[in-house]
């Protein structure tokens, strides 16, 4: 339950005005319950002459005893309502019962209605910030952190478990908040009539606790349990909807179907646990119930008959009306403990990514960033991403306005270095600075603010081309949109559209061909402007004709800025100012296109592998 009480510290301070209604109304409401039964019980002996006693006024002061006074108040009740009933005809009196217990039906009920209406702002509004927090930690962690988890099971967080934290403690909150109100304020009148009889029912209680817990943290398990798998579900649904052209190229249809069976039914068997044990909830709090009251109806007759602590038969009768009052928020309250064990195993798979420390922090005191000018600059790097060093002290320097292109074969360490810059990564040793200050040092949004990056695969979103276009670019103007498309080379493709640049273009753009993609990505560099571009293989998955209407459009934006660019294809960066060829993590050799074919070396020999 610790985990639900940090949940209710973090996400209920925004909320305290509705927590203190509910809890009025539900304080009210109880009251008013207990008013209701309490003063038919001197109209019950007069009508039916259960006692023949007629009650006097009783004097009191506030200096007197609480026993005294609550006595003396009790007692000058009884006499008021004697007083007045003694004036009404049998007929009379049996409508003003009927309007009494009217009254404080509607009033009691009213109460409770505006209590639970207080609480849906509650739930509405701690489920709305969890999943933005979530969201919002989800933005901010690092791309590291992707590599190692799951897609698909990071959206089960995302969904699945949210969903149960809603269904299982948010639903239980308002009897979380209600029930020990309600139980709390019965205790006190069931001790004021007999505290003896209370305490021996008080016995028993821990006994169907214990019962209620044990039962509840196996069930916790096998929630969170069940939630993993749903996550290992929803990750191969994901994995078959991005694969579902080479599942059917493959004829792979059956061995899908048979490892999502054997999943399905893993998480089939799992439930059908957790929700046998979540029906046991009602039916075992129920018979601890009644074997309660049955002890008490034993023992209280006992003392009765046997005249002893002063329990009178009417004040028994008031007494057993309150306990079958106290039964159901008891039962309610086992019954919230299960559901939220059951949700508080979510929650700890929530937990689990909001309490994930973010690898690439932000400076404390961050430097402020100046418009770039001078160089880029990586000095003595290593970098790995798990345990074998990726990159093994890298320098590297780049002026601005120039073009530095890396070569070299594949994991060679090109993509990785470039990822440096924008600080996707931290380097394990070394430093990247940009004109002399270590980027560390400086906000990434700073950072990033100043470049622009066209990678390998066009990642675009469903959306318009003109939002996809003026993505992370506030205020732009569709003659800028327009004037950056024409750029790119994309402008006649988008205007052959039926509605132009608002035209939907698909999921990841799939509308459009690989050249029309990467042409797209391109108007959205060149409308960010950015100082410094970055080229992550950018033609490398094209056609010859798509691939040149790209270089057209690159050559374009690489006009007049800083770029790094990362390629397979060595004719898109033969007229580069300077080309580092990798191997294994380091630069092995750097010059001119010219001068590396001369140097008769491991780029000579990519070129003449290109060339065969």
């Amino acid at each position: 339950m610790f985990k639900l009480f940090q949940l209710l510290k973090r996400f209920i301070p925004p909320y305290k005005k509705y927590v203190f209604l509910n809890l009025l109304f539900h304080i009210l409401s109880t009251i008013l319950g207990l008013l209701s039964f309490y003063a038919i019980i001197p109209i019950l002996q007069i009508l039916f002459g259960i006692s023949n006693k007629i009650k006097v006024f009783q004097p009191w002061t506030w200096n007197d005893s609480l026993g005294n006074i609550f006595n003396a108040i009790k007692n000058n009740v009884f006499f008021h309502i004697e007083s007045f009933l003694g004036q009404l005809t049998p007929a009379t009196a049996l409508v003003c019962i009927g309007t009494y217990l009217i009254v404080t039906a509607f009033l009691k009920t009213g109460s409770s209605f505006l209590g639970s209406y207080f609480m849906v702002p509650i739930r509405t509004g701690v489920l709305r910030d969890l999943r933005m927090k979530l969201y919002d930690k989800i933005l901010s962690l690092p791309l590291g952190f992707f590599t190692e988890e799951r897609k698909g099971d990071i959206m089960a967080r995302m969904t699945g478990d949210v969903v149960e934290v809603e269904n299982s403690i948010m639903s239980s909150l308002d009897m979380m908040f209600k029930n020990p109100i309600m139980i709390a304020i019965y205790l006190i009148a069931m001790f004021s009539i007999s505290w003896q009889l209370t305490i021996f029912a008080l016995i028993f209680l821990p006994v169907g606790g214990l019962v209620v817990g044990k039962i509840g943290k196996s069930l916790k398990r096998r929630s969170k349990e069940g939630q993993e798998q749903n996550g290992e579900l929803l990750s191969q649904i994901e994995e078959t909807l991005g694969g579902l052209r080479v599942i059917k190229a493959f004829n792979a249809e059956k061995k899908l179907e048979g490892r999502f069976s054997i999943l399905n039914e893993k998480l089939r068997r799992t439930f059908n646990k957790i929700n046998r044990k979540h029906a046991l909830a009602h039916p075992v709090s129920e018979f601890l119930g009644t074997v309660i009251v049955a002890v008490i109806l034993c023992v209280g007759g006992l003392f009765i008959l046997g005249d002893r602590y002063g329990l009178s038969g009417e004040s028994f009768i008031y007494y057993l009306t309150i306990f079958y009052l106290i039964i159901n928020p008891v039962k309610e309250l086992s019954k919230a403990s299960y559901s939220i064990q059951k949700g508080l195993a979510s929650l700890e798979r929530v937990d689990k990514v909001l309490e994930t420390e973010n690898t690439i922090p932000e400076p404390q005191y961050p430097e402020i960033i100046k418009p770039f000018s001078n160089k880029i600059e990586y000095r003595n790097l290593w970098f790995k991403y798990q345990n074998e060093w990726v990159l093994q002290d890298v320098d590297l320097t780049i002026e601005r306005g120039k073009t530095v292109a890396l070569v070299g074969q594949s994991g060679s360490g090109k993509s990785t270095l470039v990822d440096l810059l924008p600080r996707f990564y931290d380097p394990q040793k070394g430093e990247v600075m940009i004109d002399g200050v270590n980027i560390k040092e400086l906000q990434t949004k700073d950072i990033r603010s100043q470049m622009g990056n066209v990678n390998q695969e066009a990642i675009l979103f469903n959306d318009t081309f003109y939002n996809n276009i003026t993505f992370g670019v506030e205020s732009a103007t569709m003659e800028q949109v327009i004037e950056a498309a024409k750029i790119a080379n994309a402008h006649d493709f988008i205007m052959a559209t039926e509605q132009g640049y608002d035209s939907n273009i698909g999921d990841r753009g799939s509308k459009l061909s690989g050249g029309q993609r990467q042409r797209i990505s391109i108007a959205r560099a060149i409308l960010k402007n950015p100082a410094i571009l970055i080229l992550d293989e950018a033609t490398s998955a094209l056609d010859t004709e798509s691939e040149k209407m790209v270089q057209e459009a690159l050559d374009n934006l690489m006009k007049n800025r800083t770029t790094l660019v990362v390629a397979h294809r060595l004719s898109t960066i033969k007229r580069a100012d300077e080309i580092c060829v990798m191997h294994e993590g380091q630069i092995v050799e750097r010059g001119k296109h010219d001068e590396l074919i001369l140097l008769n070396g491991y780029y000579k020999r990519l070129v003449d592998m290109q060339s065969f």
